[in-house]
């Protein structure tokens, strides 16, 4: 199962929680089938988010979503502090 991994710094997590879980339809019909938010322990402005689909063109296909519709909108990506780093992962 491919994984979409999206890290980026933050300046607040709960107005990035409240934009992140508002993108939930979209994560829904882009065909996420789990996603998983990480913070590491000693930084609390900073989240991993893992996000499964059934295909590499599935993940491909919502990165380019984000990258287009809400990293590039301020107003669609708030608390967002830095540009996100991505990569589509799967097991060997």
């Amino acid at each position: 199962m491919p994984t979409l991994r999206i890290e980026h710094p933050i300046t607040d997590y709960p107005t990035w929680r409240r934009a992140f879980d508002s993108f939930a339809e979209a994560r829904e019909r882009a065909g996420v089938q789990q996603h998983r938010i990480f913070c590491p322990v000693d930084d609390q402005q900073y989240v991993t988010v893992d996000l499964d689909f059934r295909s590499v063109p599935a993940a491909e296909q919502f990165l380019a979503f984000l990258q287009a519709n809400v990293w590039s909108d301020p107003r669609r990506s708030p608390a967002l502090a830095g540009a996100p780093a991505t990569r589509i992962l799967v097991m060997p």
